[in-house]
C-alpha cells in the first residue's frame, strides 16, 4: 500500500510548542513526502508567524477557526487533508528524527488501520516534566496502557500520537464531541467497526504534558471523570481496574486516620509503595530530584484521577 502521510496538529495558545515541534518535523529522516496541517483553535495567541517560518522547509497547510476543541479541530483537519493515512500530534510533542520512518515500516510490515505510540521524556524537560512522564507511563502507576509492551488487553491508542487511516474516519467521521476521552470513544467505535490497532513501540514522541502539579491535577482529573461516561457508552469495556486509582486514595485517608489511633500496618503499605515508585524511578532517570518528584506526581495523578472517576460516578449527573 502507498502512503501518504497528513500530520493534523490542533492548538490552542501554544505558538512556542508548534515551533518545537515543526523543528522536529523539519528534521524528520524520512523520504517520502508528507503534510502538516497546523488547526488553531480560537486561540488568541495566534502561531501563524511560527508557522510562516517553516513554509519553505515543509509542506504545511494552516487554518484558523472557532473554537470547538481538540477533537473538533482534528475532525477539521482530516476533511481537509489529502493523504490517505492521517496522524495526530498534540502541540506539546516533539518527534525523534526517525519517527515516520518508523511508523511506514511497520505499517508496511502489518498493516492496521489504526496505531498509537509511547511517549518519552526528552533530555531537556524539567524534572517535573520527567516525573510526569514517570507516572504516566511506568507499569507500576498505569500497568502499562499508555505505551509498554508489558501492558495487557486491546491497545488503546491515545491522540497525543496516534494513527488512522482515511478509511477509518470516513467510517467512524472521527472524534466525537466529548471533550476529554474522545481518543478512547474513537478506539471502541473504531473495534466495533472491525478496524484493528496495534503499538508501534519504536514509535515515540516525546510529550511534555504539563508542566505544574496543579496542570496535572486538572488534567487527571478530567481523565478519571471520562471513564464513567465511557464506562455508560460502552458497557462491555468496564473493568474493576478502573476502580483502583479511587480505592487506593479511598484507602490512604482510611490509613492515615488509622494511623492516628496508633494502627501504622495499614499506612506502611502506601510508604512501601511509594519507595518502590522513588526506586523505580531513580532506576530510570538516575536523577534523585526526578525519583523524589516522582513520588509527588504518581500521588496527584492517584488523586486526580480517583476524585475525578468519583464525582462524575456519583454526583455528576
Amino acid at each position: 500500500m502507498n502512503l501518504k502521510f497528513s500530520i493534523i496538529v490542533p492548538v490552542y495558545n501554544r505558538p512556542q510548542e508548534i515551533e518545537e515541534l515543526l523543528e522536529s518535523l523539519a528534521k524528520q529522516d524520512f523520504e517520502q513526502d508528507f503534510e502538516v496541517l497546523i488547526i488553531e483553535d480560537g486561540s488568541q495567541d495566534s502561531s501563524e508567524k511560527i508557522v510562516e517560518k517553516y513554509q519553505s522547509n515543509l509542506d504545511l497547510k494552516y487554518f484558523y477557526k472557532e473554537n470547538t476543541g481538540a477533537g473538533a479541530s482534528r475532525n477539521f483537519g482530516m476533511e481537509r487533508a489529502s493523504g490517505n493515512y492521517f496522524i495526530i500530534l498534540d502541540s506539546d510533542v516533539i518527534v525523534p528524527p526517525q519517527y515516520l520512518s518508523e511508523v511506514s515500516k511497520a505499517l508496511h510490515e502489518n498493516f492496521t488501520d489504526a496505531f498509537g505510540g509511547p511517549d518519552s521524556a526528552h533530555k531537556s524537560f524539567t524534572s517535573l516534566q520527567k516525573a510526569i512522564n514517570y507516572s504516566m507511563t511506568s507499569v507500576l502507576t498505569t500497568g502499562g496502557i499508555r505505551g509498554k509492551k508489558k501492558g495487557v488487553g486491546k491497545f488503546q491508542p491515545r491522540s497525543f500520537n496516534l494513527g488512522l487511516s482515511k478509511k477509518v474516519f470516513e467510517t467512524t467521521q472521527g472524534f466525537s464531541k466529548m471533550k476529554v476521552g474522545e481518543d478512547i470513544d474513537l478506539t471502541f467505535r473504531l473495534w466495533e467497526n472491525g478496524f484493528e490497532t496495534q503499538l508501534i513501540e519504536t514509535a515515540y514522541v516525546y510529550h511534555k504534558r504539563r508542566s505544574t502539579i496543579k496542570q496535572f491535577f486538572k488534567q487527571t482529573f478530567s481523565f478519571g471523570s471520562a471513564r464513567p461516561i465511557l464506562n455508560k457508552k460502552y458497557p462491555e469495556t468496564t473493568k474493576i481496574t478502573y476502580w483502583f486509582p479511587s480505592l487506593f486514595i479511598i484507602g490512604l485517608d482510611i490509613s492515615t486516620l488509622l494511623l492516628i489511633f496508633g494502627y501504622w500496618q495499614f499506612i506502611a503499605f502506601y510508604g512501601c509503595y511509594f519507595l518502590f515508585i522513588f526506586l523505580d524511578s531513580l532506576i530510570q532517570n538516575k536523577n534523585f530530584k526526578v525519583a523524589f518528584l516522582s513520588i509527588i506526581t504518581t500521588f496527584t495523578q492517584f488523586y486526580g484521577y480517583g476524585l475525578g472517576f468519583l464525582e462524575s460516578k456519583f454526583i455528576k449527573k
